[in-house]
């Protein structure tokens, strides 16, 4: 299958279109799901990222009063879904692959499933914590940083395996995708060890970057421009996210840690409802992408949340 890069390497007037979804909550139906995801085949996007959720915990009293953490699954299924995807729209399907509630061995384990099953590009990612933790904490003999899970992956291109290394071991082929943020992610102390982080993920075998939703395309201008000075070259996809509600203007920023530009926070107050904020978004989105391409960037990734109504109002403008 082709990869992410090579599909990037193809563009030319316009930018690839590319969408990033999220599996049904445990107990959903993958059908409503892919009938979610059919709208937006129209304007044939070569690639889809599929998230992963990591563990959550929930507390549990047990009849001795004491209490003890419950571990469950919210939203399972990454790896059918990419495997239904690319089977039902003949299209790249992008699992995002995590450090966090993984061993090395479990890493491993994932990757051969994924290279068996001939998906051969991966979003690697350090992951958030795990809920209701506030702290981000490996398993014992797990990947702390993203740039380790993504030399892992890069080893195994190399027939390099962790407890093996021998000639009948096959190679895996995977292109890897990694994050950036360019506001800052919000666990480093500065952007100046932030980008260190990023080099280090370069360094370590990524091939390309996505980066975090944004508002304010100055921002995305500004991280570009340092990479290239600094000797990154790889693509830097620009991540997009669609104001679809009012609450979302408060919701956004404390969940992504980003800043809303005072021209559009002012005009989202000031919508009569959720549906004038939905408009308001979707403009201002198109208006993001419009600037964007004369910039020149490579692709246009929207974070859809398997919602295809604003993307497509968006993207129909666009492509």
């Amino acid at each position: 299958m082709p990869k992410v890069v090579e599909h990037l390497a193809k563009v030319n007037d316009k930018p690839v279109f590319s969408i990033e979804i999220i599996p049904p909550a445990k107990g959903g139906k993958i059908d409503e799901l892919l009938n979610d995801i059919a709208p937006m085949m129209e304007i044939k996007p070569p690639f889809i990222d599929v998230t992963y959720h990591r563990e959550e915990y929930i507390s549990v009293k047990s009849d001795d009063g004491t209490t003890k953490e419950i571990k469950t699954r919210k939203r399972p299924g990454t790896v059918g879904i990419c495997s239904a995807i690319m089977h039902k729209f003949d299209v790249d399907a992008v699992p995002h692959v995590l450090c966090g509630g993984f061993t090395k061995d479990d890493t491993e384990d994932l990757l051969i499933d994924l290279n068996y099953l001939g998906i051969e590009n991966v979003m690697a990612l350090r992951g958030d914590h795990a809920k209701p933790f506030s702290t981000f904490k490996p398993k014992t003999d797990g990947h702390a940083y993203a740039a380790e899970l993504i030399t892992q992956i890069n080893d195994m291109n190399h027939g390099k395996y962790l407890h093996e290394d021998a000639e009948y071991l096959s190679k895996s082929n995977f292109c890897i995708g990694a994050a950036a943020y360019p506001e800052k992610h919000f666990e480093a102390e500065s952007h100046e060890i932030d980008f260190d982080h990023l080099r280090a993920k370069v360094d370590a075998g990524a091939e390309y970057l996505v980066t975090q939703m944004f508002f304010d395309n100055q921002k995305y201008f500004d991280f570009v421009n340092k990479c290239r000075e600094n000797g990154i070259q790889i693509p830097i996809i620009p991540g997009l996210k669609i104001l679809s509600t009012k609450k979302q203007l408060d919701i956004l920023p404390k969940l992504f840690y980003l800043e809303m530009p005072s021209e559009f926070d002012s005009a989202v107050r000031q919508a009569k409802d959720d549906k004038d904020a939905r408009a308001i978004g979707i403009e201002w989105c198109i208006a993001q992408c419009r600037e964007l391409m004369k910039f020149g960037v490579p692709a246009l990734h929207f974070y859809t949340m398997s919602k295809s109504t604003t993307t497509m109002a968006v993207a129909k403008e666009i492509f």
